[in-house]
């Protein structure tokens, strides 16, 4: 876990949790830009398995990501009502996530966050630590890795 998150203030150390595939995951509340039903995506041919596709939101085209196949999860067809796309953002940078449902806000202290237990830690593995929630865990998601972003990336203006 990032020290500097730790001892941030109140407002940054918030998180957004969201469901897949019965599981809860979180996303910092400083790099959530918007919570949007989802609707009509377009498929982009030849695209990575768990891209869904691009939509586009306020005159900006967006990539989608399904974020159970991006995690490796089992993809639940079941209720799409209470589906939505996270749309994450990194230094001006926009990609959606379709979560299966969106939850409750958490504030996590550095203090209670460990790293995720039993696994080897990858470049790419966006599972940047754990907190307890509601009686579990809660994974906390790294956003740069988690829509594969370069990290020498430059803000778009």
């Amino acid at each position: 876990m990032n020290q500097d998150r730790a001892s941030a203030p109140p407002a940054e150390r918030g998180w957004l949790i969201f469901h897949l595939a019965g599981q809860p995951y979180a996303a910092p509340l400083t790099q959530v830009s918007e919570v949007v039903r989802d609707g009509d995506i377009t498929p982009v041919p030849g695209a990575a398995a768990d891209l869904l596709g691009i939509r586009q939101l306020r005159g900006r085209i967006v990539p989608v990501l399904d974020g159970c196949r991006r995690l490796g999860l089992p993809v639940d067809a079941g209720e799409s009502a209470r589906r939505r796309i996270v749309v994450l953002s990194h230094q001006g940078h926009l990609v959606g996530l379709r979560v299966d449902a969106v939850g409750d806000l958490l504030d996590v202290s550095g203090e209670v966050v460990a790293a995720p237990p039993g696994r080897v830690v990858r470049e790419d593995d966006p599972v940047e630590g754990v907190a307890p929630c509601a009686g579990g865990f809660v994974a906390l998601l790294d956003v740069r890795r988690l829509c594969r972003l370069p990290e020498g990336l430059e803000a778009v203006a």
